[in-house]
Order: structure tokens, then sequence, then C-alpha cells
């Protein structure tokens, strides 16, 4: 990744941050980034834990800075306040690339300008620790060379994939974006369900965690399809099976989690929507 420099990264929170340690692991130095980051404790930190240099604000930045990339890490909730004012990097040597959900590449358009080329991508969570999954979608500005460039930045916390459909961003949020909470709420209903069984409370919250955790990089480190993996832990008959009954409803999927997860996804995805508009 190195020789991408120099790149503007805008907001270093929890998911800025965590591209700014995976861009680093890959031999990015400190000089090769520059950071905006207004809250004082945090640009502390982000000094301390990275040593890199960080401004308040745009007008911190130095007047010749000409960034290859501008990376939007901030929330969707000030997006608006905030992208206007790096309208002055937009054109052929700069891609700007927003990590904010829910905010449309028409309107980054609108506030840079028609010459700027722009990427939006949504991470999730598991980004923190290196195992995040990724899509992106590029508008008709953005070039070979700079599409591997986001691609390498992102690639930094995890997997990456490309659309071209934008709306299809929706539904990534709907299931990837906000899968992570889903797994999260499973290993709470699990834990609860273990101390209705009659499981102290500590050793049934230990079992559910690491079954969960456990399962996962099972799945990560095998090539077999879910299914196969359930399949093979499911004896007819058995203590699984008799448990799949009831999550699966019934057998014929009916109110079973499959279809609950369906009806999850879509009510994300429907929100996703509706915060865009």
């Amino acid at each position: 990744m190195t020789g991408t420099a120099p790149m503007l990264l805008v907001g270093c929170g929890k998911m800025g941050g965590a591209l700014l340690s995976g861009w680093q692991a890959r031999g990015v130095t400190a000089a090769d980034v520059h950071v905006v980051e207004p809250n004082g404790d945090l640009a502390g930190a982000l000094t301390r834990d990275h040593g890199v240099v960080v401004a308040d604000g745009i007008d911190g930045l130095p007047a010749d800075l000409a960034p290859s990339v501008v990376m939007f890490a901030v929330k969707p909730q000030v997006m608006a306040q905030v992208a206007p004012d790096y309208w002055r990097f937009a054109g052929p040597d700069t891609v700007f690339l927003s990590i904010a959900a829910g905010t449309p590449i028409g309107f980054f358009e609108s506030c840079l300008g028609d010459r700027a080329a722009i990427v939006r991508a949504m991470p999730n969570t598991p980004a923190a620790v290196g195992r995040g999954i990724t899509v992106a979608c590029a508008n008709n500005r953005v070039t070979d060379a700079q599409q591997r460039l986001c691609q390498s930045l992102l690639s930094a916390v995890g997997a990456v994939h490309w659309v071209e459909d934008e709306d299809l961003l929706h539904a990534v949020t709907g299931l990837s974006g906000s899968g992570p909470a889903y797994v999260f709420h499973l290993v709470e209903a699990l834990t609860l369900a273990g101390e209705r069984a009659g499981l102290p409370a500590d050793l049934a919250a230990d079992l559910a965690r690491e079954t969960v955790a456990g399962a996962g990089e099972l799945l990560h480190r095998s090539a077999e399809a879910p299914a196969i993996l359930r399949q093979n832990v499911t004896s007819p008959g058995g203590t699984t099976a008799a448990g799949l009954d009831v999550l699966m409803g019934g057998g014929d999927g009916a109110n079973g989690l499959g279809d609950m997860m369906t009806r999850v996804v879509a009510a994300a995805t429907r929100r996703s929507r509706e915060l865009a508009d």
C-alpha cells in the first residue's frame, strides 16, 4: 500500500481508527496520512498511538496539500456540514471515499461538483479486528487506478466487493452493515435460553459467547457451505435435530429463523432507503 500518499482521513472515530491501524500495518507511515478530527481527546490519542499529525478542521491542513484520496469517516448526521468544505480537492487526481451509511453518491456530487470522483463504501464493525467486509460502488469519474487505490485501502480491514448498482447498498447495509448486531443479539438470546434451562448465568454467557465465536471461526476456515457444516453436526433424531426443528419452523420454514431473518434484513434495508431520501 505504500506509494499511495498523501491521504486525507476526515473523521477518525472507531471505523476511521480501524482503517488507519490497518493501513499502518501494511506499511503506510504517519507522514503519509493527514487527519482531520475536531475531538481534542481523540486527536491526542491519535497522535500518541499512531504518530499522525491531526488538524481540528480543514483550515489546519497544509495549503498545498493535494491528496490522492479524501476519506470521509464522519457520522452521516454531520456529513452535510463537513463534506462541502472539501470541494477544493475535487479533480482528476483525487478520489473521495465515503464510509458513511445512507449517504448516496448523488449527495457528494451535489456538494463537491461534477468533477468529483466518488466511491461510496459500506463496511462493518468487525473491521476493528481486521475481519470486516465492505461493499463499494463508484461513480463514472473514478478511474481504474483510483478504484484499485480504494480497494487497497478498504481491504486493509477485511474483504471487499464492488457493485455497479448503488441501490444494492441498502440491502448490504441491512445484511452485513447491521449484521454484527444480529449476531450479538443471538449470543444474548442463547445466554438467556441457557439460564432458563438451569445453567448459572456466567456459565451460560461463556458457553453462548464461545460457541458463536468458535462456530464463526470454523465457518471462516472451512471451504464447506454453511448448510453442510450444519448437517455435519446434526445426527438424525438427536439433540441438535430437535433444536433445529424449532429453529427452522417445524421443517417447512414458515416462522422459522430463515423467515425471521428475511424480515429483519428487509426492515433494515427499508430503513436505509428512508434515511437516504
